[in-house]
C-alpha cells in the first residue's frame, strides 16, 4: 500500500508538472510535408511570444493529408490553428462544421496564405530519362511517382499543373488531346501514395519511379537531405500557384482559450524573421526584402492560378476530383 501511495503521489507530481510546463499549449494541424517546416518555427514563435507575454507557449503538431486533417477536425480533433496546402480544406471548416468564419481568408494578408510555392520534379542523378517538363511525363518508358489526388492536396496541385500546361500546349478547346495527355501520364504513375510524404519514401527509400512529382520547396529539401549529388531538381516553365492558406479554429480556440496566441501564431508567419526561416525551406514569400535576398533561389517560372485553369477551387472539386468527375474518368479508361 505505502509502494502505491508513493507511486500515485508521484504520477500526481509529474502530471502538475507536465500541465504546467508550458501556460498555454495549442495544436497546429497541417500537411504530410510540413513536419520539418514547423517543427523549426515552433521554437521560434515560443521564443516571440514569451519576449512579447511574458508567458510560455507549447505548440503540439499533428500531420497528414491536408483532407484527411480538415476530416479529423471536423471530426473532433481540437486543433486552433490549420496550416494546409489547399483552400478547400480550409474552407470546408467552415461549410460543414462552422468551425471558422465565412470571411477567413480576410484575416491576414494574401487571402490568409503567407507563403506559397509551385509544382517541382525531381529526378535521378543525370536525369537519365532527360524529362525537363510535363509533356515528358506522358513518354512512353517513363515513371513517375506522386499522392494520390483523391487524398492530397499536394497531388491535387500535380494534376491541375499538368491540365493548365495542356491547356496551353493544346488549347482550351481541345479536350480530347488534354485529356489523352492526361490519361497517358495517369497511366505512368508508378504508385499513388495517401501523402506527400508517402510519395517521399516511394522515390527515395524505395527507388520506385524516375521522377517525383511535389512541391517546389520539397524537391529542393529532399535533395539537400538525402544527397545534391544523387538527384537533381526541374522546375518546368510553366506551373501552378500553390498557396498554403491558414486560419485560426475560431470555436476550437475560443473554448480552448487559446484565441490571442493562435491568431498571433499564424500573424507571425509573417514576419521578416518567419518569412526568412520560410523561404530558407525553399518556399516562396511576400515579404519584398527576403525575396531579394533569395532571389537566385527561385527560377522565373510562369505561374498559373486555380481560377484559370479550372475556375476555382469548388469547380475543381466538382469537375475533376468528384465521385465520377473528370480523374475518375481518365483512370478508368
Amino acid at each position: 500500500m505505502k509502494r502505491i501511495k508513493t507511486a500515485f503521489a508521484t504520477l500526481l507530481i509529474a502530471s502538475s508538472f507536465n500541465a504546467s510546463a508550458a501556460d498555454q499549449t495549442i495544436l497546429n494541424s497541417s500537411y504530410d510535408i510540413a513536419r520539418e517546416l514547423f517543427a523549426t518555427y515552433n521554437p521560434i514563435f515560443e521564443k516571440h511570444w514569451q519576449e512579447k507575454t511574458g508567458q510560455t507557449v507549447e505548440i503540439k503538431q499533428s500531420h497528414g493529408g491536408s483532407s484527411a486533417q480538415a476530416r479529423s477536425i471536423l471530426q473532433g480533433l481540437s486543433a486552433d490553428v490549420v496550416t494546409f496546402n489547399q483552400v478547400t480544406d480550409v474552407q470546408v471548416l467552415h461549410d460543414k462544421g462552422k468551425l471558422i468564419p465565412a470571411d477567413w481568408q480576410s484575416k491576414l494578408p494574401n487571402a490568409s496564405s503567407p507563403y506559397y510555392s509551385t509544382t517541382a520534379f525531381l529526378v535521378r542523378k543525370g536525369n537519365p530519362k532527360n524529362i525537363q517538363d510535363w509533356g515528358d511525363l506522358a513518354r512512353e518508358g517513363v515513371s513517375s511517382v506522386f499522392p494520390n489526388p483523391k487524398t492530397s492536396g499536394n497531388a491535387r496541385y500535380t494534376y491541375l499543373a499538368a491540365l493548365g500546361y495542356a491547356q496551353k500546349s493544346f488549347g482550351k478547346e481541345n479536350e480530347a488531346k488534354q485529356d489523352d495527355f492526361l490519361k497517358k501520364m495517369l497511366a505512368n504513375v508508378a504508385v499513388f501514395d495517401t501523402g506527400g510524404r508517402g510519395a517521399t519514401t516511394s522515390f527515395v527509400e524505395r527507388q520506385i519511379g524516375d521522377v517525383l512529382i511535389t512541391f517546389e520547396s520539397e524537391v529542393n529539401n529532399i535533395r539537400k537531405q538525402y544527397g545534391e549529388d544523387n538527384y537533381e531538381v526541374v522546375v518546368p516553365k510553366t506551373s501552378i500557384l500553390a498557396e498554403f492558406p491558414v486560419a485560426v479554429v475560431e470555436r476550437n480556440a475560443k473554448r480552448n482559450g487559446t484565441t490571442e496566441v493562435a491568431t498571433e501564431y499564424l500573424s507571425y508567419l509573417y514576419s521578416e524573421e518567419a518569412q526568412r526561416m520560410l523561404a530558407g525551406f525553399n518556399y516562396r514569400v511576400h515579404d519584398e526584402k527576403v525575396k531579394a535576398e533569395f532571389a537566385d533561389r527561385f527560377p522565373e517560372v510562369e505561374l498559373l492560378t486555380v481560377e484559370e485553369i479550372a475556375g476555382g477551387w469548388e469547380n475543381a472539386m466538382k469537375t475533376q476530383f468528384g465521385n465520377g468527375a473528370k480523374l475518375d474518368q481518365l483512370q478508368r479508361r
